[in-house]
């Protein structure tokens, strides 16, 4: 049963190509017999003839990569393109170190293992540069303990 013609009608009167239209399987003898326009317009109408639904691209993967990449996965060395200052600037990076070293002085100075004179002290280094790491941080503090009680 050669349908073209009534498939070509179709898909110009619901302004959707070829490949979108679709037959009832069992309406096809009624739908053979319409050869007018008006004719497709009642098939339509009856639900015979339907515009089938656009195939778009999924983007199940796509979220499922951007997710994993919010939690941090995925940023690899062989994930990236560019300098270090590309993908974070100089400044950043220092900002982000020093707000660290800061915190941890802070969190000293609330526990009393360091005096307010200490933590002025202390809080210019880190503003200078000379102390840039956590760990540098505590072995001062350290030595500074150490010397207080000798």
């Amino acid at each position: 049963m050669d349908l073209s013609y009534q498939k070509r009608l179709a898909a110009e009167v619901m302004d959707v190509g070829i490949e979108r239209v679709w037959f009832d399987p069992q309406h096809l003898n009624e739908i053979k017999e319409a050869v007018s326009r008006e004719a497709i317009r009642e098939l339509i109408a009856k639900g015979y003839i339907k515009k089938k639904q656009i195939k778009g691209v999924s983007r199940a993967r796509a979220n499922y990569l951007l997710q994993q990449k919010k939690k941090g996965r995925r940023k690899g060395q062989g994930k990236r393109k560019g300098k270090k200052t590309a993908r974070l600037s100089k400044k950043e990076i220092w900002m982000m170190q020093v707000r660290a070293v800061r915190r941890l002085l802070r969190e000293f100075k609330q526990k009393g293992v360091i005096n307010s004179k200490q933590y002025r002290k202390l809080y210019s280094q880190i503003s200078a540069g000379r102390i840039r790491t956590k760990n540098y941080l505590k072995m001062l503090i350290h030595k500074i303990k150490r010397e207080e009680s000798a």
